[in-house]
């Protein structure tokens, strides 16, 4: 089984191939990383590209793709997720969501409760709290760091942006890597206990910034 896992919900585009060999597990075959808040659209099909030449593998040979639902800004997270919609329709081979969080939190390996937090601009972080790597607590939130559950460790990149509230140590991974997407995918789909996949949709909790144009206000002759 032959995996192409990629997520645009943050400022990285990162993406990744890996093959599951039974006995030997989740293998990887192609890693590419970038880091630009502003170029997901330009980097997402190029490091695609990348990932497949590097294992020598063609689209046919891909058995399913796993894309991040975030939370995340629309526009990023939009790039991945209509990117892994429209190879799954052209390749006729599912697509699997991940909550973004949820990579975050697998990177870890962490046994002991924990939060992910990440960079939801306006002041505010996504989050939800975890009681290992493998199990989620709590729906995704967003809001002021000051919502963060205390006395627990945070990771990820909203922790490294407000250290005066959520502690000032141990908030590595900053940023989802698609080989945990990757990984995280292949043990769900082995029949592992592990964070659900999702359906390819994204997870916003907010209302995007762009709205559309309300009708136009009549004129009334002077």
């Amino acid at each position: 089984m032959l995996v192409l896992a990629f997520d645009t919900a943050t400022a990285a585009i990162t993406v990744a191939l890996y093959e599951w060999i039974p006995g030997e597990g989740a293998v990887p075959r192609g890693v590419a990383e970038a880091v630009d808040r502003r170029r997901h659209t330009e980097l997402l099909t190029p490091s695609i590209a990348q990932v497949m030449a590097e294992a020598g593998a063609a689209p046919a040979d891909l058995s399913a793709i796993a894309v991040g639902v975030g939370p995340g800004p629309y526009t990023g997270l939009r790039v991945g997720l209509v990117t892994g919609r429209a190879m799954g329709e052209a390749l006729s081979i599912p697509v699997h969501g991940v909550c973004t969080l949820d990579i975050i939190a697998w990177a870890t390996g962490r046994e002991a409760p924990f939060v992910v937090a990440t960079d939801a601009r306006r002041k505010e972080v996504y989050w939800a709290r975890y009681d290992s790597a493998r199990a989620r607590a709590t729906e995704p939130a967003v809001g002021p760091p000051s919502d963060v559950p205390e006395g627990m460790p945070v990771v990820g990149e909203g922790g490294a942006l407000y250290p005066e509230i959520l502690g000032d140590s141990g908030h590595e991974p900053l940023l989802p890597a698609a080989g945990a997407l990757a990984e995280l995918t292949i043990a769900r789909l082995a029949g592992l206990k592990v964070p659900e996949l999702l359906p390819p949709e994204p997870l916003y909790l907010r209302r995007p910034d762009a709205k559309e144009p309300g009708p136009r206000k009549k004129v009334t002759p002077a």
